[in-house]
């Protein structure tokens, strides 16, 4: 079973990128101080790597 990790969205996305924006979207995001929980797959730790400077993760 993979673990699971917390996302939460730190800063926004005004200004960022189109790319950036559907990831954030992606993730379930799209508000600040947002959080949800996913499973780590190497899908979502892609996704992640792409926004790392707008998110924090953390276990659980």
């Amino acid at each position: 079973m993979a673990k699971k990790i917390k996302v939460t969205q730190t800063r926004s996305v005004i200004g960022r990128p189109k790319d950036q924006k559907l990831t954030i979207q992606a993730l379930g995001l799209g508000r600040i101080n947002k959080t949800v929980t996913k499973e780590s797959t190497p899908q979502i730790e892609g996704m992640l790597r792409k926004v790392d400077h707008l998110v924090n993760v953390t276990e659980g």
